[in-house]
């Protein structure tokens, strides 16, 4: 007889049910938990000898630190008539009218959209990772010639745990949310990536290449990333 698939733990968090993902790492010498960059899951990480039962213990305990985390999370906001919305690091206004083409446009700090309400928040979507998708070829490719090597294939991300990601083929993908941040927080995540090309780890000498490619201040875009990087989730869901 097949056996039942094991229900996903879960925890109460400022009167919601959270479900509880508990991952193993060999590198890991203490438990550590966090809150998804959503507020959809608590992540629980534990090392190889770790058992899960504890990982629920450990975010039952920690409740109350999780639901002040949710209250900085605040509600996602999706697009509507009035909305703001950043865009490369600059609030622009989004205003609707059904009335009106359903291309979404960019005029002077207004993002003009027409059509049908119920696909608003879609439509917005597809237009931010077209634009990311445009200003990410360029980062790429001006780094990459940069490096002195040739551009590798790139994907758009909508990973919840990484800004960007160098597989062993070269391909590289970076989330594709990163629109919303200042430039230099976004190209900074690719020359990140165009980096570890080089050198495939996080030595001196990956940082020491990183900071001859990257034209800014790498420890400014890290420190954005780590204030500014989870609100980026409150939009769009």
């Amino acid at each position: 007889m097949r056996r039942k698939p094991e229900a996903t733990p879960q925890v109460e968090v400022g009167g919601r049910l959270l479900p509880v993902a508990v991952r193993r790492n060999a590198a890991a010498r203490r438990m550590t938990m966090r809150l998804a960059p959503d507020g959809s899951e608590v992540r629980v990480t534990l090392p190889n000898w770790g058992r899960s039962a504890e990982a629920l213990e450990f975010a039952r305990a920690k409740a109350d630190w999780l639901a002040d985390q949710l209250v900085r999370l605040g509600p996602v906001a999706l697009p509507g008539d009035g909305t703001i919305l950043p865009f490369r690091g600059t609030p622009l206004e989004l205003r609707h009218d059904p009335a009106t083409p359903r291309r979404v446009r960019l005029d002077e700090g207004l993002l003009l959209v027409g059509g049908p309400g119920e696909s608003l928040p879609r439509r917005v979507q597809r237009w931010l990772e077209a634009e990311a998708l445009a200003l990410l070829i360029d980062d790429l490719a001006q780094y990459c010639l940069r490096d002195g090597r040739r551009t590798p294939p790139l994907a758009l991300s909508r990973a919840q745990r990484r800004w960007g990601s160098c597989a062993a083929d070269g391909t590289i993908r970076i989330n594709w949310r990163l629109v919303m941040a200042p430039d230099f927080v976004r190209r900074s995540v690719v020359a990140h990536e165009v980096a570890h090309l080089t050198h495939f780890d996080h030595s001196p000498a990956f940082h020491a290449h990183l900071d001859w490619l990257f034209e800014g201040d790498i420890s400014a875009a890290n420190r954005w990333l780590k204030q500014h990087g989870r609100g980026l989730y409150a939009h769009l869901g």
